[in-house]
């Protein structure tokens, strides 16, 4: 009898049972394929890996020359990329491994099926495992759906690292960050890439102004972005894809290219046996914020619930299961979540967007990346750093970065969000010069008084 058994060892599950384990508590984790799930086998670390070498390829065509530096691009091998990028999946792999042994916590390989709320079967063996609690961790799959679920040979985002050729066109149906970022990765290596999204544009969960900064420096590297606008037919050729796509204003258009990417998200993986078990399943399967589902003893943690569909949300609460398992009183607060976007430049936010907000009670300052020295020094003129404050405290509410290291710069701004720090708070710290951070400097000084350098 285990105190928990954790079915799934993605950054949800392998780390609700290491926070477990440092807890006193006899855990087992259930994985059928490589532990780390999605993230680590087919999304955050692989693309990663695969945009880090697009990006040198970016700095030595466009700015090698310019910086004196002579370097002359000769090409790329993309089986070594390839290669690059699953040494860095192996590694993260056998990382998690060694978590998994250092901490004692029984490892357990094969297809977990759920017998009851205190049993789960393994299909390979057969051999049954009970614990006291049980934590769904499934994580998700890519969205398939008509016709592209019946036509040869479409991609998800899963079939691009399996990638043995590069083609020379691309259609991305989905404009959001997988799509945003395979478009990054493929236009650097030469492929003409086309996008097209349905929603007013591209990065719809991000405000338009973030998204039209991400829209200027892909329409620079020659990607066509179709917005407000959706493929109604794919036919398959002998060796490409003739697509029709209709604007909003009923307006067709037909292209013909090399492959297809289908790449508008990905939902919950709620297996038959976990529905057996009547979890209550909204989107994905519902909880509270001490991750307990509607079945006393039974948790579920990251993509299978289907509300904020990210590996550090996912860590996060696993944490937050593991704590309320070993009796300690912890809920998951989601209002300080870091979102992060690897395209070039980087995209990172947290808190309220601009256009969620009522204008009348805030004060929103923005500092553009021209006017940073740093910045200049890196031959970077495209993005911003933007702050929303409470009007009457100053209180930071949100912020949104459109820079180089976007996603690192961001956690100021996280830890501002969760603290309830103010811009005047954050200003008075000294910020070191030169550097990118200082454009969050000049946006917060935007909120408290004028920006100095601007």
């Amino acid at each position: 009898m285990f105190d928990a058994v954790i079915i799934g060892g993605g950054p949800g599950g392998y780390v609700c049972a290491i926070k477990l384990a440092h807890l006193g508590k006899n855990v087992a984790l259930v994985e059928k394929e490589n532990l780390g799930g999605t993230c680590t086998n087919w999304g955050c670390i692989p693309t990663k890996a695969l945009l880090t070498a697009t990006h040198l390829i970016d700095e030595i065509r466009e700015k090698a020359d310019k910086y004196g530096v002579k370097a002359t691009f000769e090409g790329y091998d993309i089986s070594k990329i390839m290669a690059h990028a699953q040494k860095s999946v192996t590694l993260s792999r056998k990382g998690i491994e060694f978590l998994m042994k250092k901490n004692n916590v029984t490892l357990i390989k094969g297809t977990a099926e759920v017998v009851n709320k205190n049993q789960v079967k393994i299909k390979e063996s057969g051999e049954i495992f009970e614990g006291k609690n049980l934590v769904f961790a499934h994580g998700s799959v890519p969205v398939v759906f008509p016709p592209f679920d019946s036509i040869e040979g479409i991609w998800t985002s899963n079939d691009v690292f399996k990638l043995q050729s590069v083609p020379q066109s691309l259609l991305i149906i989905g404009g959001g960050v997988i799509g945003v970022e395979f478009a990054t990765f493929f236009s650097s290596l030469g492929t003409k890439v086309r996008i097209v999204e349905l929603a007013e544009h591209i990065l719809p969960t991000e405000d338009s102004d973030v998204a039209e900064e991400v829209k200027k420096a892909m329409i620079r590297k020659g990607v066509e972005i179709q917005e407000k606008s959706k493929v109604t037919n794919v036919e398959k050729l002998e060796k490409s894809y003739r697509v029709t796509i209709k604007d909003n204003n009923e307006k067709e258009s037909i292209v013909e290219v090399e492959h297809i990417l289908l790449a508008v998200g990905r939902r919950p993986n709620i297996p038959e046996d976990v529905r057996a078990l009547d979890v209550e399943i909204e989107r994905g399967i519902k909880t509270n914020r001490k991750m307990q589902t509607n079945i006393e003893g039974v948790y579920a943690i990251g993509d299978i619930r289907g509300h904020i569909m990210l590996a550090h949300v996912a860590s996060y609460e696993g944490i937050t299961a593991a704590l309320n398992i070993a009796g300690i009183e912890a809920e998951m607060d989601y209002s300080a979540v870091p979102s992060i976007i690897f395209s070039n430049p980087e995209v990172a936010s947290v808190g309220l967007r601009e256009k969620d907000i009522d204008h009348e009670k805030v004060k929103i300052s923005k500092f553009p990346l021209s006017a940073n020295g740093r910045a200049r020094t890196m031959l970077e003129n495209i993005g911003f750093a933007k702050v929303i404050a409470d009007k009457e405290t100053g209180t930071v509410l949100g912020m949104s970065i459109v820079s180089p290291v976007a996603t690192e710069l961001i956690m100021e701004g996280v830890v501002a969000v969760k603290n309830k720090l103010t811009a005047h708070q954050l200003e008075e710290s000294i910020h070191p010069h030169p550097t990118l951070s200082e454009t969050l400097l000049g946006a917060l000084e935007g909120i408290t008084d004028k920006p100095l350098h601007l």
